[in-house]
């Protein structure tokens, strides 16, 4: 057998690979974060045994994996956006091996991929940023060193936050030294759930716009001038004097 630990994307059901979809509707168990997962991601499944684990600790969990082995039946074991990030994955996969019971883990879309989709925006631009930092604020777990959000604010990239939105203002406070008072801003809540919100502004406004939505810790903080730029030079990949495998200079058609 075989757990799959398969990312179902930020919410919206659709938002799921092929992959993910055809495993949770053909494995015999299904463990789901019911917190973050909506149960439409299931829909279709044909499993025998369905837990919904936001209540249940890591060693209730390991056992039902466990379980599931001794019985020879694979395991879709479904989590929010991809699972490699903040999914809380590595310390399960810690106890398969001590177990030997095999696991693969299956990419899911990122929060942070339906928060740039929402806003219609690239989070690469050339002349403006070419580097995306995916973090979080510190709250229970800490940082290690080196990766303090202002230690990370020096390089001025495009900065995606997580768990970090009840924190906002102390965020702006350690950022502003780095990315300017001008900087643009989004804090996207729920993205692609039915009920999706979002609030844009800048490093000097953004707590202030922030503040009358019931915004919690589903919330993702995107900073950067990718958010706001015009004047950006045209990427090579498409210049007509750009040169490669499937198109010679000049742009022709042969």
């Amino acid at each position: 057998m075989t757990v799959y630990f398969i990312g179902a994307g930020p919410g919206d059901p659709e938002l799921i690979t092929v992959k993910g979809q055809r495993l949770i509707r053909s494995c015999p168990v299904i463990l789901y974060a019911g917190s973050l997962v909506p149960e439409a991601v299931l829909d279709g499944h044909r499993a025998g045994q369905v837990v919904n684990t936001a209540e249940l600790h890591l060693d209730e969990i390991v056992r039902l994996l466990a379980e599931a082995h001794g019985r020879g039946q694979d395991v879709a074991r479904v989590h929010s956006g991809d699972p490699s990030l903040y999914g809380a994955i590595g310390e399960q996969i810690r106890h398969l091996r001590a177990l030997g019971i095999p696991y693969e883990v299956v990419p899911g879309v990122t929060a942070t991929a339906a928060c740039a989709a929402l806003l219609g925006t690239e989070l690469t631009l050339p002349d403006i940023s070419q580097t995306l930092i995916l973090t979080r604020f510190a709250t229970r777990t800490r940082m290690p060193e080196g990766e303090s959000l202002a230690e990370l604010a020096q390089h001025r990239a495009t900065l995606a936050v997580h768990l970090g939105v009840s924190h906002l203002p102390r965020i702006v406070d350690e950022l502003l030294p780095h990315y300017g008072a001008d900087c643009p801003v989004a804090v996207v809540h729920r993205a692609s759930w039915p009920d999706q919100d979002w609030v844009t502004g800048t490093l000097a406004d953004i707590v202030e716009r922030v503040a009358g939505k019931d915004f919690r810790r589903t919330a993702l903080i995107l900073v950067g001038r990718v958010l706001a730029a015009e004047g950006f030079t045209d990427s090579s990949l498409y210049h007509p004097d750009h040169a490669h495998l499937y198109r010679p200079a000049g742009g022709g058609d042969d």
